[in-house]
């Protein structure tokens, strides 16, 4: 009886032992990631260099999901609702993250409620583009345009190149027209067929466009040139006055992941970040990076919502 009742004892604690270990490894379910714009787009892009890079680091695999629609506010209700599986991640947006919460007047989430950052992967500006058609060739034609005869495009409601072509009607004193579009792919494809006269898009997207002779850049958004495009001179530099404007990504936890597997993931996303060949993928996007901390995380999160917040209240943009 004692032999069997030590046997008993002894297969009890295996199985609590390897039960603890189990709940201590990486899941062998896949993560997803969350692009809340369509596929082809730069998040996108960035979106799957990320998942790569932090499937091999994690010895896990990470399945991109393209979850479109309203300046990437479906994509991020979804994460923000995914509850406490762990396994759902969002990549971010200036968009998504810092100028939702003020243009739209009922958003579903709330950025600095309902998620964790990770790590910043990088910002870019944008750059103001035309089909190759057009009789602009800078700036300045732009301006001696007819408000009723332009209509600019974008990725979507609330997205950088939205607020950014607001902002240049502020700054110009014009009433250019915003046509969103469901994503950057076809509001670019409008604008090579000159179904609209500009938008301000990301270089990583634009520049193939350029080279292939279909578009021209205008200017940069930024209050300095483009690394991606050192030849196209930024707006402020063709005298438009305080436009500086640039996108940046950051990938995201909803707030009710656990927090061990929450400082799992950040750290994973630090190492990951730290990679030369990852830091060399994003640059050829246009994307610079930042290392940040935790603190530094939160604290960059809430300015930017401030910043961006009154640049909507400056430009006037609204919207249900």
């Amino acid at each position: 009886m004692t032999r069997r009742l030590t046997r008993r004892v002894l297969l009890a604690s295996t199985l609590l032992a390897a039960g603890a270990a189990l709940a201590q490894a990486p899941s062998s379910r896949p993560l997803k990631l969350v692009v809340p714009f369509g596929a082809g787009t730069s998040t996108d892009i960035v979106g799957r260099i990320m998942a790569d890079a932090l499937g091999r680091q994690l010895g896990q695999a990470v399945i991109v999901e393209n979850k479109p629609g309203a300046g990437g506010a479906i994509g991020s209700e979804q994460v923000a609702k995914s509850g406490t599986d762990g396994q759902t991640l969002l990549l971010g947006t200036v968009g998504t993250h810092a100028i939702n919460p003020t243009l739209y007047k009922r958003l579903s989430y709330q950025p600095l409620r309902d998620f964790a950052p990770l790590g910043f992967i990088g910002a870019t500006p944008t750059l103001l583009v035309v089909p190759s058609a057009s009789p602009w060739k800078s700036v300045a034609d732009l301006r001696q345009a007819a408000d009723g005869a332009v209509n600019f495009a974008s990725a979507g409601n609330g997205t950088s190149g939205h607020l950014a072509g607001e902002l240049l009607n502020v700054r110009l004193g014009k009433k250019f027209v915003h046509v969103p579009y469901r994503d950057g792919a076809q509001a670019m494809t409008e604008l090579v067929a000159g179904n609209v006269q500009f938008m301000f898009y990301h270089p990583a997207a634009v520049l193939p466009q350029v080279r292939a002779g279909r578009l021209r850049a205008l200017g940069a958004s930024s209050a300095k040139r483009s690394a991606a495009a050192p030849d196209v001179p930024t707006l402020m530099e063709q005298g438009v006055p305080d436009f500086d404007l640039v996108a940046w990504f950051m990938l995201y936890a909803p707030a009710t992941m656990p927090a061990d597997q929450r400082d799992r993931l950040r750290e994973a996303t630090r190492l990951v970040l730290a990679q030369p060949e990852v830091r060399e993928k994003l640059s050829l996007q246009g994307i610079e990076g930042n290392a940040m901390n935790a603190a530094e995380l939160d604290a960059f999160g809430k300015a930017e919502v401030a910043k961006w917040g009154e640049a909507v209240q400056r430009s006037g943009a609204q919207i249900d």
